[in-house]
């Protein structure tokens, strides 16, 4: 899922800049799942500028799994992909599950399409974990954390059965790869540096993800410096990071995360810098 990442931060890096390639380059095929953790606003939006370069870009085909109606991509992301083909947008299948069994049942069917998606995008995972019903927090969190569970490893079971499907019919498509994105109740309602440390439901997740994509708001004086209408800063970490170069020694591996800068401008446009 890296691969689909790192084509969208080259395709929209920041033309004011000169940049430098990434210290690590990190393989699909070691790094095909994905969990994005941060704003829900911004994170909504990488999802769809994601999805939609991978199936226009690489011309896969995408399942969008959202609770938020897309009638049509905003203007923002327009502007972002002015080269945006139909026929690539096509390639894109939304799914409107309202409730955490509609989702694992529309992700356990993906396997009877006759066009398989290659890259399956779950946005607000964290919103088909919680029990409309409330209770007690302890209740609620272990709940959560056999709802995470048992989402992950349906996503991760149909990921590697689609990969195999893709592969026997030769399409070039593979691996299947999945992005979902996920924040905390808790970290919704503070400004927080470190999201998430002490989730119990992330530490589930991040079992299941081989990757992990962390949203942190740069709310100091470079941000007021650019002359932007918001700074974040995006890192890469994770096992699947740490498999990419698997020549290096224990230590290095474990070092090796990537940091690139989302630029919001002041009309909206999302723009990219490596770090």
């Amino acid at each position: 899922m890296t691969d689909v990442l790192s084509l969208v931060f080259r395709t929209f890096v920041s033309q004011t800049k000169p940049q430098k390639e990434p210290a690590v380059r990190p393989p699909s095929a070691a790094s095909s799942s994905v969990l994005l953790v941060g704003d829900r606003g911004v994170s909504s939006s990488l999802l769809l500028l994601a999805a939609v370069t991978a199936a226009s870009e690489m011309g896969i085909r995408v399942a969008f799994f959202t609770q938020t109606q897309i009638q049509s991509l905003p203007e923002t992301l327009r502007r972002c992909v002015p080269s945006l083909r139909p026929e690539g947008l096509k390639k894109t299948t939304f799914f409107y599950p309202r409730t955490l069994d509609q989702l694992l049942l529309h992700v356990a069917s993906l396997h009877e399409s006759p066009t398989p998606p290659a890259l399956i995008v779950v946005d607000r995972l964290e919103s088909f974990l919680r029990d409309p019903a409330g209770g007690s927090n302890a209740g609620l969190s272990v709940g959560e954390q056999s709802s995470a569970a048992h989402v992950s490893a349906l996503l991760c079971d149909t990921a590697s059965f689609l990969t195999q499907v893709l592969e026997k019919r030769g399409s070039g498509s593979a691996p299947c790869r999945i992005i979902a994105s996920y924040l905390s109740e808790a970290d919704a309602n503070k400004d927080s540096e470190d999201l998430s440390v002490t989730d119990p439901v992330l530490d589930v997740l991040d079992r299941y993800f081989q990757v992990r994509c962390t949203l942190d708001r740069d709310r100091g004086y470079e941000a007021a410096a650019a002359a932007v209408q918001e700074v974040w800063h995006v890192y890469l970490s994770g096992r699947g990071i740490a498999e990419a170069s698997s020549n290096k020694d224990w230590e290095e591996k474990h070092r090796a995360a990537q940091e690139w800068k989302l630029l919001i401008l002041s009309d909206g446009v999302i723009e990219f810098n490596s770090v």
